[in-house]
């Protein structure tokens, strides 16, 4: 596929995504960029989800992992269900019960303004990098096949992806990200059926030969009974529910789309019609990369060294220009969902967490929204250089691993205060919680590093997540026992 018609293609996707952002946002004031004004409605909430939680990572990453990892990839996913309906049950009545508009204001309320600024600090760092990753895979592919061959910098490549999601994200907010990550989760989601259709053609299967030839294969093997391996399946399923409960239901992300729903039951309906469209797609997902190396190894394509480039490799050079074509719009539909709702909610938590915008009166309306676009364009130039640096550091991974594996660390603390504040009456206050958490994360990152010496090969997976929270409510109980004791002598 010439870069000329792939170039053609992103254009026309961009000019109708921001027509889109045009119509939605054309009104949108403070209210309707933090909030969505509470009006969104919540079929297409649920819908629009799929693409922010299934990004561009899903679409190239985890099919690459398909030799290795097969389908275990789906216990995972079993346990993000279990982590859906704990946020519905659990989270979602607290959070429209206090009114949030940042889900950190709970913290702030239940303990102190340090917790909440730890919160929201390390929700911060923690999608900050997250969604750079994943914007950065899909910024690479296009940066690749591309604009490489034109002499184009990578920097000038991930400048105009961040400056062209800057321009329709700025003025609307959630009041236009709810109909435009609707828009691109379609795209995405039809990026992965149709190319499942133009391997199937290639490879001359039916759907009968396609159910037949995976299922007597490796590729569809699900339970790892491996107690030791980070793939084991308990492992699997209780981090999976961690990471769920973590990256959506105490993700600033996810949870202000939610949030703009009409009411607390219009909100849990989302999460309910969300949960299984999640696992057909992710199961879709994980069948599009057993068939890419099903037609890689019967016409004898060298697997690339990174098999994040397996997919790309095969849609843009061996399945012809329509499937090439389908490619890119998902791609381009992964790229931008990537990273257009983390600058809005990057902005509305910096906004309300750290400048207090909630319990500051005397701001005029022209003035919030001065600096909410001061704050939206900083941070845009924030992960642009997140951008680079990932760029210099590039080197052989699978990029789901990586943003799992930064959840694991930077989540923790997280659920550690959000567990402590939802389960106990206990009081904590300090300037002492930041450093609590911090600990926690360094002996984290000490134990994974020697687990497999110190603990007779056993290797840590996603479960460091359930770790580091259980470090961080031990270490503020010993905080809050210790100044109780204190004021009381």
């Amino acid at each position: 596929m010439q870069p000329a018609t792939i170039l053609t293609c992103v254009g026309a996707y961009f000019a109708a995504l921001l027509t889109v952002a045009w119509w939605t946002g054309r009104q949108a004031d403070n209210a309707g960029y933090f909030t969505g004004n509470r009006r969104s409605p919540w079929v297409w909430v649920a819908l629009g989800l799929i693409g922010d939680t299934l990004s561009g990572v899903s679409y190239i990453s985890v099919p690459g992992k398909v030799a290795a990892d097969h389908f275990g990839y789906l216990q995972l996913v079993f346990g993000y269900c279990v982590g859906y309906a704990l946020i519905g049950t659990v989270l979602l009545p607290q959070y429209y019960r206090l009114r949030l508009t940042s889900i950190y204001e709970f913290l702030g309320q239940r303990f102190d303004v340090s917790a909440q600024k730890t919160g929201s600090g390390f929700f911060l760092i923690s999608r900050l990098l997250g969604s750079a990753a994943r914007l950065y895979l899909a910024v690479t592919v296009f940066q690749t096949f591309v604009f490489q061959g034109w002499g184009i910098p990578f920097w000038v490549t991930a400048g105009s992806a961040i400056l062209l999601i800057l321009i329709y994200t700025l003025r609307g907010g959630i009041q236009t990200l709810v109909w435009t990550d609707l828009f691109q989760s379609g795209f995405l989601v039809l990026g992965v059926l149709l190319s499942i259709g133009a391997l199937m053609v290639g490879l001359d299967w039916s759907p009968t030969d396609l159910f037949r030839n995976l299922s007597q294969g490796p590729e569809t093997t699900v339970f790892n009974g491996d107690w030791r391996s980070p793939g084991f399946f308990w492992k699997q399923l209780m981090s999976g529910a961690a990471l769920a409960v973590v990256m959506t239901g105490l993700d600033q992300n996810n949870m202000q789309k939610t949030l703009s729903c009409r009411t607390l039951p219009d909100a849990q309906k989302n999460l309910w019609l969300f949960t299984p469209v999640m696992v057909v797609v992710t199961l879709a997902i994980l069948v599009l990369g057993a068939l890419l190396f099903r037609f890689a190894e019967i016409r004898g394509i060298p697997l690339p060294a990174r098999t994040d480039e397996l997919f790309p490799r095969i849609a843009l050079g061996y399945l012809g220009t329509p499937a090439a074509v389908v490619f890119v719009l998902g791609l381009t539909a992964a790229t931008f969902n990537s990273a257009d709702s983390v600058l809005t909610s990057l902005t509305t938590s910096f906004c309300v967490d750290f400048l207090g915008f909630e319990k500051r009166p005397e701001l005029s309306e022209a003035a919030r929204g001065r600096i909410r676009r001061q704050v939206h364009t900083a941070f845009a130039g924030v992960m642009f250089l997140t951008l680079l640096i990932l760029r210099s550091l590039a080197s052989q991974f699978a990029v789901i691993d990586l943003v799992l594996k930064l959840a694991s660390y930077t989540y923790g603390p997280l659920l550690g205060f959000f567990s402590l504040g939802l389960a106990t009456r206990i009081r904590i206050t300090g300037k002492p919680l930041p450093w609590i958490a911090v600990a926690s994360i360094a002996l984290c990152a000490l134990l994974d590093y020697q687990s497999a010496s110190w603990f007779h090969g056993y290797r840590f997976g996603f479960e460091l997540l359930l770790l580091n929270a259980l470090l961080t409510i031990v270490g503020a109980l010993i905080f809050a026992r210790a100044t109780k004791f204190a004021s009381s002598r």
